[in-house]
């Protein structure tokens, strides 16, 4: 028996659970017509084969047709969901973890113009800033039937084999009923706390009576708003009780801040340069209030953490979700003391951001996670060993080295500088994106445990890669900052990375044009603002930095909005001619019409890279697919058998932005989809 505080079980209720570690709710968006098929089931399946105690699953499903999805969420509101949810369940518990499933109503937390198109419903007319939609002030009906239909979902969850279902509270329908903020009804369900937790308690009672005394009801709830004028701390802990005197729940699960902004969301759920575990020890003062089963997660990203939340009591139960969106397995990998192996979140929030434009989440440093129907988490070891030679010890280069030595292969890496990263490297200069650095080193760390050799501040050329005599040859040298982007001018300019790494100092007057839109072009406004300098960020886009994505705009701004910084949207700079130690920067825009000017003493463009491909062009020739790939092959995860030139002696590939100007997860993806068939 392990004296591990995380590996202790815990009994809640009549359901023991095999340690203290939960994946906590969250809504991956990979539902299908908003049921939980295959690729759902599977990537659920496999933080239960990691050793998780529990798994917490949609973040939430929405329990009533005007609850409609703002993103690709499950709906619980449909018959059919319930052999979907079984398939799920019984797979989950065959690998011995239990499983929940987190139950919403948005309330105003959603748009009209989606599903059915149906009235946003609130216990208000306020709208919510991040949605925009403006509510029907909710009628006695409305409130019958929701209450109906949160009893309706948690009786077919139960039909589907779940061991519990979990209220979201927080930002949504019920918390907009608790907070004196949102919740204008006059009567029962308006007014004093009592009158306003009152629709909590009506949903959980009816509840109740539809799922018996045998299955887990809990809440995850804000018990400080962290607004003026919203639930404070003092009435956080009334709440608390009251859940818990209530009789009807059976853990709390504990959550601070408001999430109706980007920037209150992003303080709920911190991203990388945050502070990590914000909220434990308030979640340790509700604990200690309530002397209830208390559960939370928020930025816990490493096992320390845990481990400390656990020993010190400051809850039953810890979640580390985003940390297992990057490794499935951190339960596995502590009982058999590897915990130097657990793959490290880098708080990037790649996974989040994604959701919230729609798309699906996809950890910026694990492209398995989200994909295990087609990609491995755990790499198997190739029928025939190979020698394989990678240039470049980027995210991309380094992830082929890391995948091909898991294979069983011969692995050299041949790379430039004096240090692996690539453009990581440059990234981490940023105080708070050095997290970022983690997905290098891990990946060297994987290496050298696997017997890759480095060859560092080598500039490698055809003859010494031939030297090798590889059986495989990947071009992983990244790109260069694109900056010919101008009619006239070009030489007057630099690139977002000269400022970012130093190279080049800034000016006290400058004009950032940012069409790439991505990470840099912002982190280089942070380094000149915080000179003193006058900045401009000026793109032809209809917002700025769309590829950085909410949550992780929110930083940025607070930053930046300190400083003497405009921010201009839909001008493109054409040309740029010196005039005196000055630059007269001409600028238009796609919208036709427009010739502006501006003087400045430095232009920064940031236009992503052009790929650094003469390597690859050099050694096509002596290739035997000369540098094919077939994407059906890629595809379908089988080997790439193109043969176009018989006198070849290796295959030939290229990855990362070698081939494009793309980001972090495409070259990692890149390479653990090539490499993993070799």
């Amino acid at each position: 028996m392990s004296n591990d505080p995380l590996l202790q079980p815990y009994t809640l209720k009549h359901l023991t659970l095999r340690n203290r570690i939960i994946v906590t709710s969250h809504e991956p968006a990979y539902p299908e017509d908003g049921m939980p098929k295959e690729r759902y089931r599977a990537y659920t399946l496999e933080r239960a084969r990691g050793g998780v105690a529990l798994t917490m699953t949609a973040g939430s499903a929405a329990v009533s047709k005007d609850s409609p999805p703002v993103f690709n969420n499950l709906l619980a509101y449909k018959d059919e969901i319930v052999p979907w949810i079984r398939e799920m369940t019984d797979a989950v518990h065959e690998e011995g973890a239990a499983i929940m499933i987190q139950l919403t109503h948005l309330g105003r937390r959603t748009r009209w113009d989606k599903g059915d198109w149906l009235p946003v419903v609130a216990p208000s007319h306020h709208r919510e800033a991040s949605h925009r939609s403006f509510p029907k002030k909710m009628e006695d009906w409305d409130i019958g039937r929701i209450i109906r239909d949160f009893a309706d979902a948690a009786e077919r969850m139960k039909a589907g084999g779940m061991d519990g279902v979990e209220l979201e509270a927080y930002g949504h329908l019920i918390d907009q009923f608790n907070s004196p903020l949102t919740n204008e009804l006059d009567g029962p369900y308006g007014g004093s706390l009592e009158n306003r937790m009152r629709f909590c308690f009506d949903v959980f009672k009816a509840m109740r009576a539809r799922v018996g005394d045998d299955f887990i009801l809990g809440v995850r709830y804000t018990a400080d708003e962290c607004l003026p004028g919203g639930t404070g701390k003092a009435d956080g802990i009334e709440i608390s009780r009251r859940l818990r005197d209530s009789g009807l729940i059976d853990y709390l699960n504990v959550i601070r801040g408001h999430i109706d902004t980007d920037a209150g969301l992003t303080d709920v759920i911190p991203i990388q340069g945050m502070a990590n575990s914000p909220h434990l020890d308030f979640a340790g003062e509700i604990r200690a209030a309530t002397q209830f089963p208390t559960f939370h997660a928020a930025k816990i990203p490493d096992v320390a953490t845990a481990r400390h939340a656990i020993a010190a009591g400051k809850v039953d139960m810890v979640g580390m979700t985003r940390a297992h969106m990057t490794d499935p397995h951190i339960v596995r990998k502590i009982i058999e003391k590897r915990e130097e192996d657990i793959r490290p979140c880098v708080g990037a929030n790649y996974c989040l951001d994604r959701i919230y434009q729609g798309g699906m989440a996809f950890c910026i440093h694990n492209a398995a996670t989200g994909r295990e129907q087609t990609m491995p988490h755990t790499i198997a070891k190739a029928d025939i060993r190979k020698k394989v030679v990678i240039v470049g010890a980027g995210p991309a280069g380094l992830e082929a080295a890391r995948v091909a030595a898991e294979r069983g292969h011969a692995v050299v890496v041949f790379e430039a500088a004096n240090n692996p990263g690539g453009q990581i490297r440059l990234t981490a200069q940023s105080e708070r994106r050095r997290e970022m650095i983690s997905i290098i080193d891990w990946r060297m760390s994987q290496c050298e445990k696997l017997g890759v050799t480095f060859h560092f501040n080598n500039w490698a050329d055809a003859d010494m890669i031939a030297a090798e005599e590889p059986d495989v040859v990947i071009i992983a040298t990244g790109g260069l900052p694109h900056t010919e982007v101008l009619s006239k001018g070009n030489e007057l300019v630099v690139s977002s990375w000269d400022i970012i790494s130093g190279d080049v100092k800034p000016g006290t007057n400058v004009l950032i044009f940012d069409d790439a839109g991505d990470h840099a072009g912002l982190q280089a406004a942070e380094f000149i603002a915080k000179t003193g300098a006058k900045v401009e960020i000026m793109t032809p886009d209809r917002s700025f930095a769309p590829e950085v994505m909410a949550m992780n705009l929110v930083p940025y701004m607070r930053s930046l909005q300190k400083f003497d910084v405009t921010f201009t949207v839909t001008y493109r700079l054409q040309s740029a001619e010196k005039s005196g130690n000055q630059i007269i920067a001409h600028v238009g825009s796609d919208y036709g019409g427009v010739e502006k000017q501006r003087t400045v003493d430095q232009i920064v463009v940031n236009h992503g890279t052009i790929p650094l491909d003469d390597l690859y062009f050099e050694m096509r020739l002596g290739s035997r697919n000369l540098g094919e790939v077939s994407y059906d092959q890629l595809i379908s995860g089988v080997p790439q058998t193109a043969e176009r030139n018989p006198a070849g002696t290796y295959q030939l590939f290229r990855i990362g932005d070698a081939v494009a100007a793309r980001n972090t997860h495409a070259a990692i993806y890149d390479a653990l989809r090539l490499a993993k068939d070799i």
